[in-house]
């Protein structure tokens, strides 16, 4: 369930099992991720890979391209807290490629 209006705050758990990860995407107005168990990565588009594990908080800017996910042999579960503008909480783009997730594209 959703706040109503004006409310705009959103924070959801999510648990990656190993190798899951989301698609490349960008939150209108940023995103913190606080890691809670497991080990995962994390890229924004022209960056390096980053292994996040359980007590990280990982700040994503407004508009940045990236994708998080759990590590290859171990699950992940993080809080996403971002908020939506106009209705729009994220823009979903293309998928991760197996070569994207080893860090060799």
């Amino acid at each position: 369930m959703e706040a109503p209006s004006p409310a705009r705050v959103r924070a959801v758990s999510v648990t990656f099992e190993p190798g899951a990860r989301t698609a490349w995407h960008t939150h209108p107005l940023g995103q913190t991720l606080v890691v809670t168990s497991g080990k995962g990565l994390a890229q924004s588009k022209g960056g390096p890979l980053r292994e996040i594990r359980a007590g990280d908080t990982v700040w994503i800017a407004p508009g940045e391209k990236h994708w998080h996910g759990a590590a290859p042999d171990t699950a992940m579960t993080h809080i996403a807290i971002h908020e939506a503008l106009d209705g729009s909480a994220a823009d979903w783009m293309e998928q991760v490629s197996d070569e994207q997730y080893a860090g060799k594209g």
